[in-house]
């Protein structure tokens, strides 16, 4: 897997046509489970595509199951939730950083690139949102784990949409020189 800056992963896939953009993937890593988000090819939307069981023994399925999801939904990046803190590295950091790493060492995905994006209270507004609905303990824990992954990934693509959108209009704006008359266009 290799690392890229959330800005450098977006332009990217940004600058390629429309039938060659295709998609990317948002995760929530937990302890026990992966929530798992898939964006549109015009990475405007998010939705909740699955959530994988996370064990210490099961990384060569977990890696087969993204072989598969990058194949056949054409996944160009993956946009992986972190819980920045500025004052400490926390547990669920950890858990992060390992799940990636054990990705990363089956080899398997070496082509795949990824970024970070802070997740800070993502599972928690999920949990809040989903409290009075009356769904199962069980059913509940794996709908926020996925809700998370699409929160993650919905923040990623709004910010670097409103980022594009803001780059375009700066340079949409051209200032020449006509003389003594300055000339603003609009491009």
């Amino acid at each position: 897997m290799k690392l890229t800056r959330p800005c450098e992963l977006f332009c990217e896939l940004a600058k390629k046509n429309v039938k060659q953009r295709g998609k990317l993937l948002g995760l929530d890593v937990g302890d026990k489970y992966v929530g798992i988000a898939l964006s549109d090819t015009k990475k405007k939307i998010a939705s909740p595509l699955s959530v994988l069981v996370r064990t210490n023994s099961n990384i060569d399925l977990v890696v087969t199951d993204f072989q598969t999801l990058i194949s056949k939904l054409s996944i160009h990046g993956i946009v992986v939730g972190y819980p920045f803190d500025r004052l400490k590295e926390s547990a669920a950091a950890v858990q992060v950083n390992v799940f990636v790493d054990e990705l990363s060492k089956t080899g398997k995905l070496e082509d795949t690139k990824y970024t970070y994006w802070n997740e800070c209270f993502t599972s928690k507004d999920v949990s809040l949102m989903s409290k009075n609905l009356n769904i199962p303990a069980s059913v509940s824990k794996t709908l926020c784990d996925k809700y998370a992954a699409v929160g993650i990934l919905q923040g990623y693509l709004d910010y670097m949409n409103k980022k594009m959108k803001l780059a375009a209009t700066k340079n949409s704006i051209e200032v020449s020189s006509d003389h003594d008359h300055r000339v603003i266009s609009w491009v």
